[in-house]
């Protein structure tokens, strides 16, 4: 799994053989279709261990910024700093999103992945939907937005600057877009 997500992030799914992987990890091919039916079943369990640890590294990052304040619009600015030292932290190029990769080539994928990445979308935009509804509970934004589409714009900006950390050679791109994401969330909501 490890060589398959390096693979796709290096060359794209459709750039990546089962051959090479088989090659790459030692295994043999029949020993590959004892784990995964086919190329897009070991999509799948990319996905799943993908967005396992992700969802874990958000909820790290929210229950530190819950734990440190309990003002709504403070919390989700501090979950923005810790995501944002976070990333800092790391001193290479970021390698890139594996839902992003596979959204890249959807057409290559069966209906299963598809629906996956969906709600992979919903998911995303649910968690923060639930950030802004909480600050729009307590603060009124200068402007007004909706909660859908500002939830959307996290995403947004990470993926996206996942792209440009890359085209660029900037490790440091990601948590200066999402340091500048914070201070329009700030400015959407008067907190300047």
């Amino acid at each position: 799994m490890d060589a398959a997500n390096d693979a796709i992030l290096t060359k794209g799914f459709a750039g990546t053989s089962i051959d090479e992987l088989v090659e790459a990890t030692g295994i043999t091919k029949s020993g590959f279709f004892y784990h995964f039916r086919d190329k897009g079943d070991l999509a799948r369990q990319l996905l799943v261990r993908f967005l396992e640890e992700d969802d874990a590294v958000m909820d790290e990052l929210t229950a530190r910024a819950n734990a440190l304040s309990e003002d709504p619009l403070e919390r989700f600015l501090l979950f923005l700093d810790l995501y944002a030292d976070m990333t800092d932290a790391v001193n290479e190029v970021h390698p890139g999103c594996l839902v992003a990769a596979i959204i890249y080539q959807e057409q290559a994928f069966d209906r299963d992945v598809r629906q996956m990445l969906f709600e992979t979308a919903m998911r995303w935009r649910g968690r923060f939907r639930l950030w802004f509804q909480a600050i729009d509970a307590r603060y009124a934004p200068v402007t007004p937005i909706d909660l859908d589409t500002i939830a959307d714009s996290f995403s947004a900006v990470v993926e996206g600057s996942i792209v440009l950390t890359r085209a660029l050679g900037d490790p440091k791109l990601l948590s200066r877009q999402l340091r500048l994401f914070r201070n329009m969330v700030k400015a959407t909501y008067g907190a300047v």
